[in-house]
This record gives C-alpha cells, structure tokens and sequence, in this order.
C-alpha cells in the first residue's frame, strides 16, 4: 500500500514544468514588463503634466514649465470656460455627439437586426454595401457633403454636423452589432412570436435588452470617435457660434498669437480630455465586460 502511495505522488513533486521557469521565459517576461512601463510614462506622463500646467500662469509656464506652480491659478479654467467661450463649444459638442450617438445607436441596432435575423432579397448586398462604407476615408467625401448640406440648407448648422456624424458612424455600429444579433438563439425569438409579440415587440423587449454587451461597446467606441472628430467639423461648420470643441481649441491657440494665455489654454485642452477619460474609467469594464460575453457565443 505504501509503495503504491509513493509512486502515485512522485510525479506530482517531480514534475519540472510546474516547479521550474524557464530563463528564456523569465528574460521575455523582463522584457515585455519594461516596455510597458515606458510605454506608460510615454502616454501618461503628457497627460499629467498638461495637467499641472493648467494651473501654472502663462509666466510660470514659461520660466519653469517642468515644475509644480507655486500658487494654483484656477482662474485658468474659468478664463478658458468664459473668455475663451469652451463653455459654449463643450455644450455644442454635447448635444452634437450624444444626438448622433442616440441616434446611431437606434438605427445601427435596428438594422443590424434586420439584416442578422431575416434573409430577403438583396439584404446581403445591402451588408457589404454597410462594410465599403468603413473602408470609404472621410477627406474623399468632404467635397460632396459640402455642396449636399448646402443645399439642404444644413451647412453650418449642428442639425448637419448631427446627420453626418451619424452617416460615418452607421456603417460600423451595423457591423459591430451584426455579429451579435446573429448569435443570439432562434428559440428567444420563436418564444416570443408563439407568445403573441409582434416584430417590434421581440426586437425592444426581447432582442434588444439580450444584445446589451454589444450596444455598449459600440456606444463606447462611438463616443470616443465622435468627440475626437475634427476634420468634418472643421471643413462642415465655419459659423463660430456652432463650434464644437476641437475647432473652439484650434480658433482658442491661434487667435492671438505669442499673446495667448497658456494657462488658460491648457486649462481648455483639460476640460477636452476629461469627458473622454471619464467616459472610459466608469465603462471599461463595462466594455471588458462586454467584449468578453461577445467571444464567448
């Protein structure tokens, strides 16, 4: 009986794998660990120091840009919020990206629906059409929209910047959501036609709430490609009363040359990085989350 016990527990101690590391390993490990410290003080260090500077006065930037200030100016804020007029274009940007957003979302998902869960004629043509539209650049069609949104009588207005925002934003909000409507088990649905839900029915109080992981990620990629946008706000909207962040920064840096208050100025570029970190501290795991769940159908 004794022997019997050795041999059977030999293996467990003796086995190399589970008690010895590889050097080769350990120098890879080594390796990876100090690239992403450096590539952390890379993205991070920029960040905080944008940070202390906005409450450095344009004189203290200039004499010690690399030092604590000795006296916090806050006023910077409230310059760049008033003066400046960010307070203006954030509230623009506001309503521009999260109109686009619910929008998007809404349509995105119901035609992602759609296109996932019935088969009529040319919805395939209709799907690949959905994916050129993400290999299509924004700069080629600047020209076009111009003279559309002109005509339309859209043109520097944030009702246009709303539509556009959400013609670019469509094609991939269909084709992130595609993938999970299509996984989700065709008994649900049958259930709830056997149970008297109509089509609308099933697809919000049924499909919908199911594909939640999806929905927030795209909301979350959405929102961040929307408040980062700059070229079609620039080319599409030239009424300064209309102006979104990025063009109220750019007009803000450049209005008064070697007479801008940087303080101010940083203050302002703060106060245009903050949404985008907060939105990704709360949600990322919520997008972890949801990515994960969206592997695993």
């Amino acid at each position: 009986m004794s022997a019997s016990t050795t041999n059977l527990s030999t293996p467990l101690t003796d086995n190399p794998r589970t008690v010895r590391t590889n050097p080769g390993d350990r120098t890879v490990a080594s390796i990876a660990h100090a690239v992403l410290v450096l590539w952390v003080v890379l993205v991070v260090g920029p960040l905080l120091w944008t940070l202390v500077t906005s409450f450095k006065t344009t004189t203290q930037i200039f004499d010690s840009p690399f030092t604590l200030p000795t006296r916090p100016a806050v006023v910077n804020y409230a310059h760049a919020w008033t003066t400046a007029g960010i307070g203006r274009y954030f509230i623009n940007t506001i309503i521009v990206v999260g109109s686009a957003l619910v929008i998007v979302m809404l349509l995105g998902a119901m035609c992602a629906y759609v296109l996932a869960r019935f088969r009529f004629f040319g919805s395939r043509v209709i799907y690949y059409l959905m994916l050129a539209g993400l290999t299509f650049p924004v700069f080629l069609a600047i020209v076009p929209l111009f003279f559309v949104l002109r005509g339309f009588g859209l043109l520097n207005t944030l009702p246009g910047l709303i539509i556009t925002y959400v013609a670019f934003a469509l094609p991939f909000t269909v084709f992130f959501l595609y993938a999970f409507f299509r996984a989700l088990p065709y008994e649900i649905s049958e259930a709830a036609a056997i149970d008297g839900a109509g089509d609308w029915r099933t697809f919000f109080s049924v499909m919908l709430p199911m594909a939640r992981p999806g929905l927030a990620s795209v909301a979350i990629f959405n929102f961040l490609g929307l408040w980062n946008q700059y070229l079609i706000p620039v080319a599409l909207n030239t009424n300064e009363k209309n102006y979104v962040l990025s063009q109220g920064l750019g007009a803000f840096a450049s209005q008064a040359g070697y007479s801008v208050d940087f303080g101010a100025l940083f203050a302002a570029v703060v106060i245009t990085v903050a949404p985008v970190l907060v939105v990704y501290v709360i949600f990322q795991r919520q997008l972890q989350g949801s990515v994960s769940q969206g592997t695993m159908k």
